[in-house]
């Protein structure tokens, strides 16, 4: 398959190569370095089809990738993780979800696995998201959009969507919220504080009765 970035062709595949070894090491005994590889590639294909700067690709392909084969250890029952794991779901996965797990994972500490995800992932996380989340001294460092994908689905426990409809796939024994938030795209910062502090309220009483269970 020919691929954009931006780097050349050659210097890309060894990137990948780079990341299927490093990964292959990570996940020794869990997954063989085929699947590994077919994940790596999947993973750069999902996140090329949207990007809108293709600069970083790699280095998000590495990250997300990690996320994937974890989710996938988990969901089959691969590997041992005794924290929930909740996933927030929006359209675009750059305002709402990302707010609400950056939010969580702050409030954990480490109680909760949090996972985020768009239904169609697009664009960059607006700076007045970056900017609300700043004033709680919450940075959004390695936070991007990314599509919702089979695996992070079936390793979440609890399932929040906010504004992606029907989209989202069920499985049973699973806990799924419908969060009615409004959308911080385009909005001002000072609204956006507001939807901050409503997803804010919800994100402490989910926690709440997870650290209850």
């Amino acid at each position: 398959m020919s691929r954009t970035s931006g780097l050349p062709q050659h210097e890309l595949t060894a990137q990948l190569l780079r990341i299927t070894d490093e990964l292959s090491d990570r996940f020794h005994g869990v997954f063989s370095r085929e699947t590994v590889a077919k994940v790596v590639d999947e993973t750069y294909d999902l996140l090329a089809e949207n990007a809108t700067v293709t600069t970083y690709l790699p280095v998000l392909t590495a990250r997300f990738t990690k996320q994937r084969l974890a989710d996938q250890g988990r969901a089959d029952g691969l590997t041992t993780i005794t924290v929930p794991q909740v996933l927030f779901i929006c359209v675009h996965n750059a305002g709402r979800s990302q707010i609400a797990a950056a939010l969580l994972e702050h409030h954990s500490f480490g109680k909760v696995s949090v996972r985020s995800a768009g239904s169609k992932p697009t664009g960059t996380i607006p700076q007045t998201v970056t900017d609300a989340l700043n004033e709680l001294g919450i940075e959004l460092t390695e936070a991007f959009p990314k599509p919702l994908t089979d695996e992070v689905v079936r390793a979440a426990d609890v399932v929040v969507t906010m504004g992606c409809g029907d989209t989202c796939p069920v499985y049973p024994g699973k806990r799924y919220l419908d969060w009615d938030v409004a959308d911080p795209a385009g909005a001002s910062l000072n609204t956006v504080r507001e939807i901050r502090d409503d997803i804010d309220r919800r994100i402490r009483g989910l926690l709440s009765e997870l650290l209850q269970d």
